[in-house]
């Protein structure tokens, strides 16, 4: 898609199983299977979907998967499916070798959204896109850096110290303009340093939400988080503040993994808020399950 001189385009690492219990958390089985039913082992499918946006003559890729250097077992365990081919596959079809990108974004550091950020055995990882400059909020770095015990399962040194080390990691202070088209935005409750990326091009508005709302229905009901929230208060203050500044401006809200809503816009139904596809965007894939409108 193209709006005035910004161009977008979402691209997928995959597509993976995970435990309902993840995604949805403290919310009732009863309710969210009405739109995420789970497969009889209680997993659903959360896709991995990157962005690339060409703004003022920069290549910029915002989160970049699980990536290339997972052992089988993770891959089994991921349950992942690359029908596209991946990251790098996709970005090819656009003609983006990994020498074109000019920076990435990582919303955070966790292993499905960075894994893709170096190559290589862990021991000896390197930069997938050898030009680029990598940026993170500050938080975030001092948090993965240090990981507890309830993080050290996705904060993967391999993900971000190579890069660090070699003085390629850059570390935000809070809000930051990358150009005057894209932004990022500190976005706390998932992790304390997690970060949106906000698009504006004339009187067009969009943000890619990452696990703000990791799927659609997420944004709809402000009281549905996820288990993987560190801060689940603080998600629904986040949230409140955004849902309120997307309908105001009517923003193109981006998914990153919800499989059958990739990018969608929100519209009043009465008292409740609703995310509806956005009909202008035009889907890279077919969806993969289609969801069902939640009632009430």
């Amino acid at each position: 898609m193209k709006i005035g001189d910004l161009e977008i385009h979402l691209v997928s690492d995959g597509l993976v199983q995970v435990d309902a219990g993840g995604p949805f958390g403290l919310v009732p089985r009863g309710l969210y299977q009405r739109t995420f039913p789970p497969r009889p082992d209680n997993t659903i499918p959360m896709s991995l979907t990157c962005l690339v946006a060409r703004s003022r003559g920069q290549t910029i890729l915002i989160d970049t998967g699980l990536g290339e250097k997972l052992p089988e077992e993770a891959q089994r365990r991921w349950q992942l499916e690359r029908p596209g081919g991946g990251l790098a596959a996709q970005l090819q079809k656009l003609g983006i070798a990994p020498e074109d990108v000019d920076i990435v974004i990582d919303t955070h550091l966790h292993a499905d959204h960075c894994g893709g950020n170096t190559r290589g055995p862990a021991q000896a990882a390197e930069a997938v896109f050898p030009r680029a400059r990598y940026l993170v909020q500050r938080m975030e770095w001092a948090d993965a850096a240090q990981p507890d015990a309830r993080t050290q399962g996705t904060y993967l040194a391999e993900n971000f110290q190579p890069l660090f080390r070699a003085g390629r990691l850059e570390l935000l202070h809070g809000d930051t303009a990358i150009t005057d088209q894209v932004r990022c935005v500190v976005t706390p409750g998932h992790t304390r340093g997690h970060q949106s990326i906000v698009f504006e091009s004339g009187d067009w508005s969009g943000i890619y939400l990452a696990d703000l709302a990791s799927y659609a229905v997420h944004f709809e009901r402000l009281s549905w988080m996820t288990a993987y929230d560190v801060d689940p208060l603080e998600t629904l203050r986040t949230k409140t503040t955004w849902r309120a500044w997307a309908l105001e401006r009517r923003a193109w809200l981006f998914f990153e993994h919800d499989t059958g809503l990739s990018v969608g816009r929100l519209e009043r139904d009465g008292k409740a808020v609703r995310v509806v596809a956005e009909r202008e965007a035009t889907p890279l894939t077919d969806p993969l399950p289609t969801r069902q409108p939640l009632p009430g």
